[in-house]
């Protein structure tokens, strides 16, 4: 069972490899970068404090992609319907797919910037032309036929 899961583990890297993009590591800088990139959206959404759980996080050249979720800090479940989103309206909490996140930056000098990027999303709203055209490198499956 080892050996499958080592297996496993050498042809994901294979496979992000041949994509052309890799997952910044934990602890990081740039894997830091990317995070506080994003926070400042995600927190006037949902309110501060928030941190991160990393589902996917690809990175190429210039160019990068984050899903996952946004919780408290310590893992606490957000609230939707008491998020500064949704006192605004801009949150529909009976709508979407909790405090699920997905961004797409682009590097600027040294500086990351979040880019594009939604939350609760229910669909692969970067599943477009124009978004593909920019990001097709670290969000190939998703473009294909695109």
């Amino acid at each position: 069972m080892r050996f499958a899961a080592v297996l496993l583990g050498v042809f994901v890297a294979g496979a992000a490899s041949a994509q052309g993009w890799h997952e910044p590591a934990r602890g990081t800088k740039t894997r830091a970068a990317l995070m506080d990139a994003l926070r400042p959206h995600v927190e006037w959404m949902l309110g501060a404090p928030v941190e991160f759980v990393v589902g996917e996080l690809r990175l190429a050249g210039d160019v990068a992609f984050f899903a996952g979720m946004a919780q408290r800090p310590g893992g606490g479940a957000i609230d939707m319907a008491q998020t500064p989103g949704a006192w605004r309206g801009e949150l529909d909490p009976q709508v979407g797919d909790g405090a699920t996140v997905q961004a797409l930056y682009r590097l600027s000098g040294e500086t990351w910037v979040a880019v594009h990027w939604a939350i609760s999303a229910t669909d692969v709203w970067y599943a477009w032309g124009p978004i593909c055209a920019q990001y097709r490198a670290v969000i190939p499956e998703v473009c294909q036929g695109l």
